[in-house]
């Protein structure tokens, strides 16, 4: 049983964040683009929630959509509802946006190169963002920035301080961005794919810090993927996105034990084995992400899905408890699937024999 699961002597944690039905849509010259289509989903706090898929499935414009981070035009939120603690972040000022990005939730961008600014140290960049959201002197900020990246274990903290970006390696890079959104104790963090450009070794250190934090801070984390390894071994829930809805959401231990969606599945197949031989190929999937041209009026994968019959590709499927908190959002596994000539998955093959 993982922390957030219900447990009869332990109470569930607070919900932070509250998403609901959540729509955006990009319009570009050649039309709309349905980039985010109705995604539901909470974060309890103490809690690390795992975001999962291929490139373009919507993982990181949903999370920017939460603190209204797309620039807008093109970008538009057309319907849903975004809680924050009880308060509706989408009828909020630019004011309070200002004091909730960074002051209550703190965003980790992919490329820390990217955003931070190459002319100011490092230091200087850090103080400003405590100063943003804390009455502090320039001095006491100081002293907080140098406490930060000593927490995210940059050895010298006071001598880096005066240090510009580039004299930084990409790992001490991110440490510092992971520091910059810890400035001000944000009760939420964001991390969008923050160790995809690292290398392994400095990948297991950056979450270990994430773990050391989370641990220490109390917080609630969100963490966007395309990396199933890494959901496996730091989250308690896992969302799978694809096309820009949730198509599976569930337990980290029970999506990988009892994964139910066909994409899910072909996630799975696609991460290499220890136990596989010279001459076993890697899987793909085959196909290409689907066209997010027009709002989906049937399952985004069943074209490159195997087990697909006439009603994905008529009707898009509702997402579904199929078993305690687990859901999925697939005509397979709806209990009004009926077909005469099209069989549910064998559950009792792997993931490596069923694709």
């Amino acid at each position: 049983m993982t922390q957030f699961e219900s447990s009869p002597n332990k109470p569930l944690p607070q919900t932070v964040l509250e998403i609901d039905e959540l729509k955006t849509i990009f319009h570009t010259r050649d039309g709309e683009v349905h980039a985010v289509n109705n995604v539901s989903f909470s974060l309890a706090t103490g809690e690390l929630l795992g975001v999962v898929g291929e490139s373009g499935s919507g993982k990181s414009v949903t999370m920017m959509s939460v603190l209204k981070l797309l620039p807008s035009p093109p970008a538009e939120i057309v319907s849903g509802s975004i809680l924050f603690e009880g308060r509706d972040v989408l009828a909020m000022s630019d004011d309070e946006l200002r004091e909730l990005r960074g002051g209550e939730i703190g965003f980790i961008f992919q490329d820390p190169m990217t955003s931070l600014n190459p002319v100011f140290t490092v230091g200087y960049q850090l103080v400003e963002a405590v100063r943003q959201h804390l009455d502090l002197s320039k001095k006491d900020a100081r002293k907080r920035a140098a406490e930060l990246l000593g927490k995210v274990g940059i050895a010298e903290p006071e001598n880096r301080l005066r240090d510009f970006p580039h004299q930084f390696s990409g790992g001490m890079r991110q440490r510092v961005m992971i520091a910059m959104a810890l400035a001000c104790e944000p009760k939420v963090l964001i991390a969008d794919e923050p160790t995809t450009a690292l290398d392994v070794t400095i990948q297991a250190q950056i979450l270990e810090v994430v773990r050391d934090l989370r641990r220490d801070e109390g917080m609630g984390i969100i963490w966007i993927t395309h990396d199933l390894g890494v959901v496996a071994g730091i989250a308690d829930r896992v969302i799978v996105m694809y096309g820009g809805e949730i198509v599976e959401h569930a337990p980290v231990k029970e999506l990988f034990k009892n994964p139910q969606h066909p994409y899910t599945k072909a996630l799975l197949a696609t991460m290499p084995s220890i136990d596989a031989t010279r001459s076993e190929r890697l899987y793909s999937i085959v196909g290409q992400p689907p066209n997010l041209s027009k709002a989906p009026t049937r399952c985004s994968f069943a074209p490159r899905c195997e087990f697909a019959f006439d009603r994905c590709l008529e009707e898009n499927p509702p997402i579904i408890n199929v078993a305690g908190n687990h859901q999925v959002a697939c005509w397979l596994r709806h209990p009004q699937y009926e077909s005469g000539n099209v069989q549910h998955p064998p559950e009792e093959i792997t993931m490596r024999e069923t694709f």
